[in-house]
């Protein structure tokens, strides 16, 4: 047990900061994972779901250490949802590598349509509006400016449209997770989870290759197919 508790507590310090090793190999999943969801390979999603549960230890450990670095309820509660939508990805790329062939791309990467996209919009308003409440009361108590669980709450419904976005194989997921970024990068610092907010800066710049990436497959794929017919 205390081999297991050692592992688990496992850290280094830079600059006078204790870094677990946890939340280091969890981005480092993480940031494999989003290389295979630039290439469209199916071993993404599994890769990710081992990032979602290390990471998941990282930012949970904070709601039960008052030690801890200031906890994220956003950042671990959308852990969870990535293992779910992970698992959703995971099949459906799957299926789609099935018409595809092994050695092919596992999908045809598109827009989403005007329809798609007014819906998510729509969704992620709503997401945030009531989540920066939830977030706020869970969090009553702890000195934390209003702007926080707004941001928190961006986060999380950012993250999850991302990824059900990337299991649809849209091109607007990279732009969703730029956007993530954005609030993202600055809001992990200011908490004190500086591996996180330095990889989410290498995290951008791969998502303007993976845009671009898409977007040029977009322009070379032959259009809506049967392939594109897979349940959802």
């Amino acid at each position: 047990m205390s081999a297991l508790s050692s592992l688990y507590d496992a850290h280094l310090t830079i600059a006078g900061h204790p870094i677990t090793w946890r939340e280091i190999l969890g981005n480092a999943f993480g940031f494999a994972s989003a290389v295979g969801g630039l290439r469209r390979r199916v071993w993404a999603w599994p890769v990710g779901i081992v990032g979602n549960v290390l990471l998941f230890t990282v930012f949970i450990a904070a709601t039960f250490d008052a030690q801890a670095q200031q906890p994220l309820f956003g950042q671990a509660a959308r852990q969870v949802f990535f293992i779910a939508t992970s698992v959703y990805g995971w099949a459906r790329w799957r299926e789609q590598q099935r018409l595809h062939g092994a050695d092919a791309p596992a999908i045809d990467p598109r827009w989403a349509t005007v329809r798609e996209r007014t819906a998510y919009v729509v969704a992620s308003v709503a997401g945030v509006l009531v989540l920066q409440w939830v977030f706020s009361v869970v969090g009553a108590g702890w000195p934390a400016p209003r702007w926080y669980f707004w941001c928190d709450a961006w986060i999380f419904v950012g993250s999850m449209l991302a990824t059900y976005a990337m299991a649809r194989g849209w091109n607007d997921f990279w732009l969703v997770w730029i956007a993530v970024d954005l609030v993202g990068v600055p809001l992990l610092w200011h908490s004190g989870y500086y591996p996180s907010a330095i990889l989410y800066v290498f995290y951008g710049g791969l998502c303007l290759a993976g845009f671009v990436t898409w977007w040029r497959a977009t322009a070379d794929s032959p259009g809506p197919t049967e392939r594109e017919k897979v349940p959802a």
